[in-house]
C-alpha cells in the first residue's frame, strides 16, 4: 500500500485525481489538501498518528488480515492473520502468523457476553450487519470487522494495535498480476489434491481430505525458484492439506505466506513501482479495508522502503510450540488449536519478546534445551520457539532423571562471548546464567560453546499455567 504513495509526489492533476479516488475508497475519504499535507517531508504529525510514532522511534503494531471476499461462501472469514510489529528505533519488523483455527473468546458485546469460536470468525462477526445484535459501536460500520479482529488478537497476544489492513483474495491475486507476477522460492515441493476451487469443490475435480487423491487433481509445485501468477501465489499461500508433512503444518503455511508478502513488498517498492501504480490501485480499490489514514500511509512508505529483508523476523504460533490440536473443550468433532496455557500469558510473554536487541539475533549463539519433567514434548516446543531468534538450536533432550530442578538454569559454555544473548535468555526464562566453573552441570549437559538451558518446574508451570 505505502509504495503507491510515491505517485503523489510531483504527479499530474489527472494522476492526482486518480490517487484521490483510490485513497478515498480505501480510507473512507480524503481531500487533495490532505494528500499534499501527508506527503510533505516536513509535515507535523498528530500525536495519535503512525507518523508521530515513527518520529519518536516507538514500536507500531499493525494487524494484517486476508479474507475470502465475495467469491467465497463465507466472505469475511479470515484465512490469513498476521501481526506486524514495526520497531522504528532499530528499523526492524517482526511478522507473527496466527493460525485461523485458534480457539478464542470473541468479546463483541457487553450484553451478550463472549462468542467462543475460531479466531478467523472475529472479522466476520464485525462485518455482519444482519445479525449479532448488541455489538459495541466500535464493532459496527465499515471498520467493525477490523476493530473486532484487532481486539480479539490483542486479547490473545497482549498487544494494542495501531491500525489494521484487510485484503480479500481478489485483491491479492490482482496485486501480484499487476506487478507482473512475483518470483517465489520453494525449498520443498507442495502437492495438495484437496485445494478448494470457487464452486464448493476442489481444483481439477479433487476430493475432500481423508480420501485418496485422483491422478492429476489438486495443485502441484516443485521445489525451486520460478515466477508465479496471482492465482498461483494465492494457492501457495492458502494450501492447508499438502502431502508433504512440513508443508501441511501451520508453520509451513505461515512461512509460505510470509515469503510471498516479502516478494510483493520487494516488487511494489522496486524501480518500476510508479509505472505499475495505476494497475495496483485498480487491484486494491474495491477489495481492501483499512483504518490507515493518508498520513499513516505516507509515513509507512517513507520508513518501510528502507527496511531490508534481513531486518524482517519471522514467527508463528503453531501446534509445534504454544498451541495443541484438539477440540478445546467443545463438542466432539470440532477441530481447533488450543493454547497450552489457557490464560494466554505464555503467548503474551513470547510475543512481547519478538523484537529482542539486534545483537541477540546477530549472534547466532549455540543453544540446547533439556527437560526431565512430565510431558516431555514441552522441550520440543520450547526449542521451536527459539529458532526464529537466530540461535543455532540443537535437538532438545529429555534425560531420564528422578528429580528435575525446581528452577531453570542456563549454563554458559561460551566464556561470556555472547553477553546480549545471555541477558536476553536470562530475562525470558527468568533464570540465572551460570558458568560451568561455578556450578558443575549434570553429566548429560555437554559443552556446546554456547548455552545449555536445563528447564525447571518453574518454567513448566509458566508453559502450562499449572493446567497439567
Amino acid at each position: 500500500m505505502g509504495a503507491l504513495l510515491i505517485v503523489m509526489i510531483g504527479g499530474t492533476t489527472l494522476f492526482a485525481a486518480r490517487v484521490l479516488n483510490f485513497l478515498g475508497a480505501v480510507t473512507g475519504g480524503a481531500s487533495i489538501s490532505q494528500i499534499g499535507q501527508a506527503v510533505a517531508p516536513n509535515a507535523d504529525p498528530g500525536t495519535s498518528s503512525i507518523a508521530y510514532k515513527i518520529k519518536h522511534r516507538e514500536t507500531i503494531n499493525v494487524l494484517l488480515l486476508g479474507y475470502g471476499g465475495n467469491e467465497n461462501d463465507a466472505p469475511y472469514l479470515t484465512d490469513s492473520i498476521m501481526v506486524a510489529r514495526l520497531d522504528t528505533a532499530t528499523n526492524r519488523v517482526a511478522l507473527i502468523s496466527i493460525p485461523r483455527d485458534l480457539w478464542v473468546g470473541i468479546q463483541y458485546s457487553n450484553v451478550n457476553g463472549t462468542y467462543n469460536q475460531k479466531i478467523n470468525a472475529a472479522f466476520e462477526v464485525g462485518m455482519d450487519e444482519s445479525g449479532w445484535s448488541g455489538r459495541l459501536p466500535r464493532y459496527t460500520g465499515r471498520d467493525g470487522g477490523g476493530h473486532l479482529s484487532e481486539d480479539t488478537v490483542g486479547h490473545l497476544t497482549g498487544l494494542t494495535f495501531d491500525r489494521y489492513m484487510g485484503v480479500d483474495f481478489k485483491a491479492f491475486r490482482d496485486v501480484v498480476d499487476a506487478l507482473g507476477g512475483i518470483t517465489v522460492h520453494m525449498d520443498l515441493p507442495l502437492d495438495d489434491c484437496h485445494y478448494p476451487d470457487y464452486k464448493n469443490g476442489y481444483v481439477n475435480h479433487g476430493v475432500g481430505p481423508g480420501y485418496r487423491c485422483p491422478p492429476g487433481a489438486g495443485i502441484h509445485y516443485k521445489a525451486g525458484d520460478y515466477a508465479v501468477t496471482g492465482e498461483q501465489a494465492l494457492q501457495i499461500a492458502r494450501s492447508r492439506d499438502a502431502e508433504q508433512p512440513e508443508q501441511a503444518t501451520d508453520f509451513g503455511r505461515a512461512r509460505r505466506q510470509q515469503m510471498i508478502i516479502a516478494e510483493i513488498k520487494k516488487q511494489a517498492l522496486g524501480i518500476n513501482a510508479i509505472v505499475k501504480a495505476p494497475q495496483l490501485m485498480n487491484a486494491l480499490q474495491k477489495n481492501v479495508r483499512t483504518d490507515l489514514t493518508i498520513d499513516d500511509m505516507a509515513a509507512l512508505y517513507r520508513w518501510g522502503g528502507r527496511i531490508p529483508d534481513s531486518s524482517i523476523l519471522h514467527f508463528a504460533l503453531t501446534n509445534d510450540n504454544l498451541l495443541e490440536a484438539g477440540n478445546c473443550g467443545q463438542d466432539y468433532g470440532v477441530y481447533a488449536l488450543c493454547p497450552t496455557d489457557g490464560s494466554n500469558k505464555m503467548i503474551q510473554s513470547y510475543v512481547a519478546n519478538t523484537l529482542p536487541p539486534p545483537a541477540v539475533t546477530r549472534a547466532h549463539a549455540p543453544l540446547q534445551f533439556f527437560w526431565s519433567g512430565q510431558l516431555p514434548d514441552m522441550v520440543n516446543g520450547v526449542a521451536d520457539l527459539m529458532k526464529p531468534f537466530g540461535f543455532e538450536v540443537a535437538d532438545p533432550q529429555s534425560p531420564r532423571v528422578r528429580v528435575p530442578p525446581q528452577k531453570t538454569v542456563i549454563y554458559d559454555f561460551s566464556g561470556g562471548a555472547y553477553p546480549d544473548a545471555a541477558e536476553w535468555l536470562s530475562q525470558f526464562f527468568g533464570a540465572d546464567i551460570v558458568a560451568p566453573s561455578q556450578s558443575q552441570p549434570p553429566a548429560f549437559v555437554k559443552d556446546n560453546g554456547g548455552f545449555a538451558v536445563y528447564l525447571g518446574h518453574d518454567f513448566g508451570s509458566r508453559w502450562y499455567n499449572n493446567n497439567r
